[in-house]
């Protein structure tokens, strides 16, 4: 009866011991049950404050504005570099600019007197520096208007 005694007492220890493991096991999920819906709130705090879909969107907006404005700076970026680059087309619109210069200024000449044309002919060599189109327009004009406005456009057409 002793021995039975003892065999009982042993599976009642281990009985007990199982249920403890079980009560352990039951607390620790009940905790890990509390956290989890701790943490869940907290990500729905923070998921309304940041509001996902919205920030999705603008997000996707913002690569694509980025993308148009790398697309546009890069074309600019071309553009520029070739105009910028034809030497070429510089030295062909000073010609240009000195063919008209150079019609203006005969035609200017043209409609001058015989005597003023004559006296261009002695203008001192200090004046002689100053370009053959500003002297042709000057000694053509009396009014002081018309010179300033002459001088203006010549200025213009030069720029």
């Amino acid at each position: 009866m002793s021995r039975k005694a003892v065999n009982r007492l042993y599976e009642n220890k281990a009985q007990l011991n199982s249920i403890s493991m079980h009560l352990g096991e039951s607390v620790a999920i009940a905790r890990t049950v509390g956290h989890l819906s701790k943490s869940a709130e907290v990500m729905k705090l923070v998921n309304n404050l940041m509001k996902a879909p919205e920030m999705a969107a603008t997000m996707q907006e913002f690569s694509r504005e980025m993308t148009k404005a790398g697309v546009i700076e890069e074309m600019v970026t071309d553009a520029v570099d070739s105009a910028l680059d034809s030497e070429d087309i510089e030295e062909e619109i000073e010609e240009e600019v000195d063919k008209v210069l150079t019609e203006i200024a005969g035609e200017t000449a043209a409609q001058l007197p015989e005597a003023v044309r004559k006296e261009r002919v002695r203008v001192p060599a200090q004046e002689a520096s100053t370009s053959h189109e500003e002297e042709a327009i000057a000694e053509g004009v009396d009014d002081e208007e018309e010179l300033e406005e002459l001088r203006a456009r010549l200025a213009k057409v030069r720029s």
